[in-house]
C-alpha cells in the first residue's frame, strides 16, 4: 500500500462497551449530570426543570470514558452533555474495579429539533481532548452525539477529509462518535447510513465560509 497523504488518527476510541444507563448506575449519572447544569451560564434564561435524561452510547478515549446525555426542559429547552470517568479494569484481571473519578459537563440550547423541520439528524458535541500531527497541527478530538430524524438509520460515521475516521451502530436510535476534528483545514462531517449501506443523511459541523487556514 502506498503512504498515506493525511497521517490523522482513526477510529481511536472505543467502540461501545455497555448498554445504555440504567437503575442505579443511571441514577448516578444523572445526579452528575444535573450538578454540571446547575453550573450552566444560562445568559439570563430561565431554563426550567430538567426532564426525563436520553443516554447515548459509551466511547473511551484516552483513559476515560464519556456517556453523552440530553434532556428537554420544563421550559423548552435542550439540556445536553456528558459524565466523563475512568473506567474499571479493561483487561479483566482479578477484580474488577468500579468505575472512578466522575466528572460531567452541561450545556443548554433552544435550537431544538422542534424549530428546525428542515434537519435529518439532531446532533451535539463538545471538543474533549487534542491529537497532535504533522508539524504541530492539532485535531481537536471531538464527542458527538445525536439521534437520527429520519428513519431507516443503521450505522453513523464521521468523515474527515474523505476518510472515515469513527463509526457507530445505532443503538435504539442513538448514536456517539469520538473523532479529530478541525485538522489541515479539514472539518468533520457527519453521515447516516442504513442496512444496506446507502446514505440516509449527511450534515457538517461548521458552516463552510471559505475562509480557513492551516
Amino acid at each position: 500500500m502506498p503512504p498515506e497523504d493525511r497521517l490523522v488518527c482513526r477510529f481511536a476510541a472505543e467502540p461501545p462497551q455497555s448498554p445504555l444507563p440504567s437503575g442505579e448506575w443511571a441514577d448516578t449519572l444523572r445526579a452528575e449530570f444535573l450538578a454540571a447544569c446547575l453550573r450552566i451560564d444560562d445568559e439570563g434564561e430561565e431554563l426550567g426543570d430538567a426532564g426525563d435524561m436520553v443516554w447515548f452510547p459509551d466511547r473511551t478515549w484516552s483513559g476515560r470514558t464519556y456517556v453523552p446525555a440530553t434532556t428537554r426542559t420544563s421550559n423548552g429547552f435542550d439540556l445536553f452533555g456528558y459524565v466523563s470517568y475512568a473506567p474499571g479494569d479493561p483487561d479483566g484481571a482479578g477484580d474488577e474495579r468500579e468505575p472512578s473519578d466522575l466528572q460531567a459537563w452541561a450545556d443548554f440550547t433552544d435550537e431544538t429539533a422542534d424549530r428546525h423541520p428542515e434537519w435529518k439528524m439532531d446532533l451535539c458535541e463538545e471538543v474533549v481532548g487534542g491529537w497532535r500531527g504533522e508539524q504541530g497541527r492539532v485535531a481537536a478530538m471531538t464527542l458527538v452525539w445525536g439521534v437520527p430524524i429520519v428513519r431507516g438509520g443503521f450505522i453513523a460515521t464521521a468523515e474527515l477529509a474523505g476518510l472515515t475516521v469513527d463509526q457507530c451502530a445505532l443503538v435504539d436510535d442513538r448514536f456517539t462518535l469520538l473523532a479529530p476534528d478541525a485538522y489541515r483545514s479539514d472539518y468533520l462531517g457527519i453521515r447516516l447510513w442504513n442496512l444496506r449501506g446507502e446514505e440516509l443523511a449527511g450534515e457538517s459541523l461548521y458552516e463552510d465560509d471559505g475562509d480557513d487556514e492551516d
